[in-house]
């Protein structure tokens, strides 16, 4: 028997199970992962960015989570000698119909309390000397992590709290028994009081085995990366962004250093054809079928026709994807890169094919369920454990301690 049961290893069911640890030292917490690894899918495969806040919506989940986020993850890596860089990272305009839309994201950025300075492209070259634009801003808070590490960490001290991990365990059910809930898997059965869903790609089908509705389909989009050979590293010191459209929910290619020195390009934005799709080839009927007799993901291609174009030209056409690349550093060259991992987001979709923008967090009968939850989770994932921990009914039979 478990007080909690989690389902799902990546960076927000281990932080969401540490935060219960810290919040109910007395519970029996248990975590279920199909994979043989934590952190397998989105939070294995993503930029490793400690991100600052700047895009979102102020007085969203997103916008407080990060901004909160971005400073307990750096507190985070140096209690436990996590290697991570503060490098900052600039937007840029490259040509002369961005300026409004940088001059809209320098004010959000303010109204989400960030640190962030306009400055000309005189001073952009100064951080970024190979980049051509027309005016940035610089984000002082932006960094660089592997969160692969700071989920073992998080593995490790969930472990050290008495926590129960458990790898290549699938969920198949959920059922009700009296007041609790039963998770069959393939490596036996699981009685928990509660259920936290943090199923990430599978998380609208977690859902509704627990019997809720999210009212949003999980749709997979691929990103995909190139990585600049070694020789052309100089060519990007920190992180180099382009101003976003704001009505896309993608931030555009852009050129992010890693913490282990090597240089990314990405991503694009492509509607993948398995919800665990990391290659063009990669096909589930199951999957495919979902998105196709799904009218949300129609309403939504219809609004984002040219975008959806171009992404797909980009997937296809190396030139494509170097074009892109070139608005922000012309003198990068289709031999400068070579292809490099993929990561699937699990983007949650409305039924009128609105995008769900923030992350979407449902509680059901002695259960929550984590919707939606792409980037910025990673960042925010102490927080977003800490937010869930304390929306779970007053658990009278075991102690609780406050989390500062």
């Amino acid at each position: 028997m478990y007080d909690f049961a989690i389902v799902g290893g990546g960076i927000v069911g281990l932080s969401t199970a540490l935060a219960l640890g810290k919040r109910y030292p007395q519970a029996h917490i248990l975590v279920l992962e199909k994979e043989s690894n934590w952190a397998f899918h989105q939070t294995g495969n993503n930029s490793g960015v400690i991100h600052s806040g700047i895009y979102y919506k102020p007085g969203s989940f997103k916008a407080k989570f990060c901004r909160d986020g971005s400073r307990s993850m750096v507190e985070f890596c140096q209690e436990h000698e996590i290697d991570h860089e503060i490098c900052g990272k600039v937007i840029v305009a490259t040509d002369e119909q961005e300026l409004p839309r940088l001059e809209n994201l320098y004010n959000r950025g303010l109204e989400n309390g960030l640190t962030v300075q306009k400055i000309s492209p005189e001073e952009v070259k100064e951080i970024e000397p190979h980049v051509r634009c027309v005016g940035g801003i610089r984000v002082f808070s932006t960094g660089i992590v592997n969160y692969k590490q700071v989920c073992l960490k998080y593995a490790e001290l969930i472990q050290k709290q008495g926590g129960d991990l458990r790898l290549n365990t699938k969920v198949l059910t959920i059922s009700a028994s009296g007041k609790n809930q039963v998770i069959e898997t393939n490596n036996g059965n699981f009685e928990t009081k509660f259920v936290i869903n943090c199923a990430g790609l599978h998380s609208d089908r977690i859902a509704k085995l627990g019997g809720v509705e999210p009212k949003a389909k999980i749709v997979p989009f691929r990103g995909e990366y190139y990585e600049l050979t070694p020789e052309k590293r100089y060519l990007v010191k920190t992180l180099i962004y382009p101003v976003p459209n704001p009505d896309f929910p993608f931030l555009g290619v852009h050129f992010t250093k890693m913490i282990d020195g090597t240089v990314h390009a990405g991503p694009n934005a492509v509607l993948s054809l398995k919800r665990e799709g990391y290659k063009k080839t990669d096909f589930d009927l199951k999957d495919f079928a979902e998105v196709m007799t799904y009218p949300g993901f129609w309403k939504l291609a219809a609004k984002h026709a040219d975008e959806g174009i171009q992404e797909i030209i980009r997937s296809f056409s190396k030139a494509a994807f170097v074009r892109s690349l070139q608005k922000l550093i012309p003198e990068i060259q289709a031999k400068d890169l070579v292809p490099t991992h993929a990561g699937v987001r699990a983007q949650a979709l409305m039924d009128d094919g609105k995008l769900v923008d923030d992350f979407l967090i449902i509680s059901g009968q002695n259960s929550i369920h984590v919707c939606n939850a792409p980037s910025p989770a990673a960042t925010s994932s102490l927080e977003i454990g800490k937010a869930i921990a304390s929306q779970i009914p007053h658990q009278s039979h075991l102690e609780t301690v406050v989390i500062a």
